[in-house]
């Protein structure tokens, strides 16, 4: 319980404003938190752009940087966490990371290997309903493999939200969605 120390990774729109705000609202909630940029100071403003960035990149390599900007926290227990594109990166790592403290998701999740296992990791994902982007057929896949692995998950919905509804950026964006999933998880971070 108490504080964190967080590895917050960015959307597919790169390390914007939003995710600072993001990062400083943590921190006012008294955690540590690090934002690596995996684009390399890169940002975008449209969709199409970012995914273009992505793809010339190459997923291998992104999360070898994610892999690089946790590596030397990971000994103290991280809480991985991510935007969209961040938050399929945050549960990689997570997956991967046995001393890794919790999972918390923001607009997305990513495939399970076969073989992952974790002992009870606190995972929470918040989502809009529905999302394009993760299905309901998808998240109860996605569930249901998560139990398998060993992680202890809760899934919150947010109804006639845009897919990235945290984003005061974008037009996804959704207040009182926002201010909602903010209040769950600062509160899911405390049970840690």
């Amino acid at each position: 319980m108490g504080l964190m120390n967080i590895m917050l990774f960015h959307s597919t729109y790169g390390l914007r404003p939003a995710v600072h705000a993001a990062a400083d609202r943590l921190r006012a909630a008294g955690h540590e938190v690090r934002v690596p940029d995996l684009f390399a100071g890169h940002t975008f403003e449209s969709v199409e752009e970012a995914q273009a960035f992505r793809e010339e990149t190459g997923k291998e390599e992104l999360l070898k940087r994610a892999v690089l900007a946790a590596a030397p926290y990971s000994d103290s227990g991280l809480v991985y966490a991510g935007f969209s594109l961040g938050a399929s990166v945050a549960q990689t790592l997570a997956l991967g990371d046995a001393k890794a403290r919790g999972l918390l998701l923001f607009h997305g999740t990513s495939d399970i290997a076969e073989n992952a296992s974790v002992d009870e990791l606190p995972v929470q994902l918040h989502v809009a309903d529905p999302d394009p982007f993760e299905t309901q057929d998808w998240l109860n896949s996605w569930y249901l493999q998560m139990q398998r692995t060993g992680a202890d998950v809760e899934i919150y919905r947010y109804p006639g939200a845009g897919h990235l509804f945290t984003d005061a950026e974008l037009p996804d964006f959704d207040q009182a969605a926002a201010e909602l999933a903010w209040k769950v998880a600062i509160g899911f971070l405390a049970t840690l």
